[in-house]
């Protein structure tokens, strides 16, 4: 799935899921996935890369802010924060 809908390694996270036309990759927050399928707003998706501890479904304690990247239509190598929990 990942490489179906253009993710790229560097904003890879452990799970892909499709709502609504968009890619939900790794473990997104429900107010991120939320804020994106009320507002529609033209990305391909968001990303948590990786497995970050503490974040949602994510044992461990929290090591700092998470971060939500945009995932867009064209790859880049410095990808958006889309928001920060």
């Amino acid at each position: 799935m990942k490489a179906e809908h253009d993710v790229s390694e560097k904003l890879q996270g452990c799970h892909t899921t499709l709502i609504d036309n968009y890619v939900f990759e790794g473990h997104v927050p429900v107010e991120s996935v939320t804020q994106v399928l009320e507002e529609k707003p033209f990305i391909k998706g968001l990303s948590v890369p990786g497995m970050p501890l503490g974040s949602p479904g994510m044992s461990g304690e929290k090591q700092g802010p998470l971060e939500v990247y945009t995932l867009a239509f064209q790859p880049t190598d410095t990808p958006e924060v889309y928001a920060t929990h």
